[in-house]
């Protein structure tokens, strides 16, 4: 079996060469009754510290187990360049959606906002927790983006890195194209981007009057047509990591 093919976890446990890595019941019960795994199988273990490294199943238990970590499959790769994604949550299916995707497609950090608008379910971040790393097993990524608390949009601008573009998704067609304004920022050498999706109901008038004033902001847009919350995070993220992202590598 290729390593490309083999079952990818992530753990929490340091990862080295001859050191030994615990499963909890969960995983155990994955491996050995979803997966049919055995005792000498091989996976792949990374924690966002220390790469990929290929291991050995030593034990499967009803409460756990316990894997042999062998040699490193890929090292380290610094991720805090990559963009984050703020979003204003929707409904519980779709904010499962855009965490999942936003895994896929790189993004360091996924930061609830909630803006004048908002209008959602009881966001459950375990629950988002659980697919991010469930997606990053399965996309190869070596880490786990972080999950925030959610906060008012206002509480996150206070706080707001300033070497780190915040793109605004104008849905009344008051930005740039996305391909133009983060072609600008990956020809100016700048690398922090973050992303910023508005409710269903789109921005209040007076949240875009504000932004409008920030150094860091830059407005833009998805093209002529009226994108669902989740398309247009998706869309975003994808546009950014092609045009000034690790797409380019």
């Amino acid at each position: 079996m290729s390593e490309a093919s083999k079952i990818r976890l992530y753990t929490e446990s340091r990862l080295a060469a001859d050191a030994g890595a615990p499963l909890d019941a969960e995983q155990a019960h994955y491996l050995k009754n979803v997966m049919r795994r055995e005792t000498s199988d091989m996976v792949l273990l990374f924690n966002g510290q220390d790469g990929e490294w290929l291991a050995e199943i030593a034990a499967l238990e009803r409460r756990g187990g316990r894997l042999h970590v062998q040699t490193q499959t890929r090292p380290h790769v610094d991720e805090s360049a990559a963009p984050w994604l703020l979003f204003a949550p929707v409904k519980r299916q779709q904010n499962d959606l855009i965490a999942q995707k936003a895994t896929e497609l790189g993004a360091a950090v996924i930061w609830p906002v909630i803006t004048q608008h908002t209008n959602a379910d009881r966001l459950r971040l375990d629950r988002m927790g659980v697919i991010a790393r469930e997606a990053a097993e399965q996309c190869g990524r070596l880490g786990l983006p972080e999950i925030r608390e959610p906060v008012p949009l206002g509480a996150a601008l206070e706080v707001w890195p300033e070497d780190r573009a915040l793109l605004v998704m104008d849905e009344t067609g008051g930005g740039a194209p996305i391909a133009e304004v983060a072609g600008q920022i990956a020809a100016d050498g700048d690398t922090g981007i973050a992303i910023l999706i508005g409710p269903e109901g789109g921005f209040a008038k007076v949240e875009l009057d504000g932004l409008a004033n920030l150094a860091f902001v830059r407005r833009a847009g998805l093209g002529q047509r009226i994108l669902r919350a989740e398309t247009a995070a998706i869309a975003a993220l994808a546009s950014v990591q092609a045009i000034a992202g690790d797409w380019r590598r």
